[in-house]
């Protein structure tokens, strides 16, 4: 074994043990965790790493989790991951190939980087094992080897907490009991404290997972103090226990700035630019319009999901300064939130937004009205340019957000 002796400081990481059908890295990770105390070990820290968005063999949020410890032998942690991973992790998915990894020390964060914001092979991960003389174990394919070693290697400049709460054993995969009204009640007495607790708009809980895993809610929040305040004031099933974990969500880790040359498929940005003309709403609700940036035209979408976002998007017009946050992917932004930063004067009239669909109408003939291109509805009046939007940021739904986009209450300028 490369460790024979007890020592101080200890970082276990654990990934993709998981599956879309159960199980959940975090409540494995908590298992893991517990165990150590019980054997004599010190656990310091949990914290729960978000990774590249964009990864297309993720199999649900893609988090890693990072377990501190003070004291023991690392072989013996090393075993009781192995261990829990083995009983516990869904090898049967195809999208599953679990990893562990034991380091003394931590590691360069660049790899924490370079798996948060870009993409990472197996190949050079096990070579950074290998130089860095770390224990570690991948199964199948070894995939979850890259979010065990990035997550052992994280650094949080900026951090957030969550606090989960699991479910017992045997009510997974049954319904979740609860109160609704309870987690409504909950962001309302500890906002701007928490956040993503609940879709005030729309009356939904975005805090509540509906698949199979062992996760009963997540609340988030600013600190584990706040956390643990929200947490008491929603009414559930008795959850079998609870873990305030730290975290880089809501924090826009992922986001890099503009490129000078081509933006790249799988990265995410935020840059300012102008928008080139007004946005078009598609047929089945998808909102994009084009943004000049650094002599480049880019195309941003808002898709459907994002739902009463599209109506802050579809306000802006050819000459907007803004400021956008989002992902690359298939040759277009896919749009988490956007500021603006100075509105374009407003022409004194302007063609009507189409009731139906959304989308900006044309004239259909000297008399005639206006026809939508998107429809081929018609209207006969003509609109008095007024617009719905102000300097300042707009973001989508929470329960449209990804876990690492800032939320705009976090956002201090």
């Amino acid at each position: 074994m490369r460790f024979n002796k007890i020592i101080s400081f200890m970082l276990i990481g654990i990934d993709d043990t998981d599956s879309p059908d159960g199980m959940c890295t975090t409540y494995l990770g908590a298992l893991v965790a517990d165990e150590l105390k019980r054997t004599g070990f010190m656990v310091k820290n949990l914290r729960l790493v978000r990774l590249n968005p964009n990864v297309i063999w993720k199999t649900r949020g893609n988090a890693a989790i990072c377990i501190e410890t003070e004291g023991g032998n690392p072989d013996e942690a090393f075993k009781i991951a192995r261990g829990f991973v083995e009983r516990f992790a869904k090898f049967d998915c195809e999208k599953t190939n679990p990893g562990v990894v034991v380091v003394e020390s931590p590691p360069n964060p660049a790899f924490y980087y370079q798996a948060l914001q870009k993409f990472c092979t197996i190949e050079e991960t096990v070579a950074r094992l290998e130089n860095i003389g770390a224990l570690y174990q991948g199964y199948k394919n070894r995939r979850g080897l890259i979010g065990a070693l990035a997550a052992v290697s994280s650094v949080l400049p900026d951090k957030t907490y969550e606090c989960l709460a699991y479910r017992k054993p045997e009510a997974c995969g049954t319904p979740r009991i609860f109160n609704p009204e309870g987690f409504f009640s909950s962001e309302e007495k500890t906002t701007p404290h928490t956040w993503d607790t609940v879709d005030f708009i729309r009356r939904e809980i975005v805090c509540i997972p509906h698949g199979k895993d062992p996760v009963l809610y997540g609340i988030r929040g600013e600190s584990s103090e706040w956390v643990k305040k929200a947490a008491g004031y929603v009414q559930t099933e008795e959850p079998a226990f609870s873990i305030v974990w730290e975290t880089n969500q809501g924090t826009d880790a992922h986001l890099l700035p503009i490129p000078e040359g081509d933006l790249i498929e799988g990265e995410s940005y935020r840059f300012s630019g102008m928008v080139e003309s007004a946005p078009v709403t598609e047929r089945g609700g998808h909102v994009h319009f084009p943004i000049f940036a650094n002599g480049k035209t880019i195309q941003v979408f808002a898709f459907e999901p994002t739902k009463q976002f599209r109506n802050a998007v579809r306000e802006l017009v050819s000459g907007d300064e803004i400021t956008v946050c989002g992902s690359y992917m298939k040759g277009v932004l896919h749009l988490e939130k956007f500021r603006v930063n100075m509105l374009a004067e407003p022409e004194s009239r302007s063609s009507p937004q189409c009731p139906e669909c959304g989308g900006r109408m044309t004239s259909a003939g000297k008399g005639k009205g206006y026809k939508c291109r998107e429809c081929s509805a018609r209207v006969r009046e003509v609109e008095v340019c007024r617009r719905d939007i102000a300097e300042g940021w707009y973001e989508v739904p929470p329960g449209s957000r990804r876990h690492l986009a800032k939320p705009v209450i976090r956002i201090i300028e």
